[in-house]
């Protein structure tokens, strides 16, 4: 098992592609995204290079690889820019005997049993107390990196884009 996790690309076509050339790095079995795919929302400045178009061509590129749930910035008029389905709220994996839940983060958290695992984006800020967020691909908060999270049979890494690991669960 090798999934790649990641979150808030904002519609950046610079951040997306540094995060396709760590996909290809890693070449994980599938990328999950945990939405705000295209745009960059009311609250965030724009990101460097914003470019929707952009980011859906280099995204529709890999669709085959690409699981997602909807964020709060993501829309129906996203959906008909992205062959791979983006508007689910919520999806359940299995991996390595475990239940992960993976949502965006911005509705509340789901009632899990023991040993399950929340996964969110939404905060733009890495976390391993508790729910798991990669933090964000494109705007970052408090100083944290530019960053993903790796799923594999060790457990959780996660990176900066440049595939250095700063936490390892």
């Amino acid at each position: 098992m090798n999934i790649m996790i990641a979150s808030d690309i904002h519609g950046s076509s610079y951040y997306c592609r540094e995060m396709l050339n760590a996909f290809e790095r890693e070449k994980p079995e599938k990328l999950l995204l945990l939405g705000d795919i295209l745009y960059h929302g009311p609250r965030n400045d724009l990101p460097r290079d914003y470019n929707p178009k952009d980011v859906a061509t280099m995204l529709n590129g890999i669709k085959a690889s690409v699981l997602c749930v909807k964020g709060n910035c993501d829309s129906e008029v996203d959906q008909m820019m992205l062959e791979f389905p983006i508007m689910a709220e919520y999806c359940v994996l299995y991996a390595g005997g475990r239940t992960l839940y993976a949502a965006h983060g911005h509705h509340e958290r789901p009632a899990l049993s023991e040993g399950d695992i929340y996964l969110q984006g939404h905060t733009h800020i890495p976390t391993w107390d508790g729910a798991l967020n990669p933090g964000s691909v494109s705007i970052p908060k408090n100083n944290t990196p530019h960053s993903y999270m790796m799923l594999n049979d060790d457990g959780f890494t996660w990176k900066n884009l440049d595939g250095e690991i700063y936490h390892a669960l």
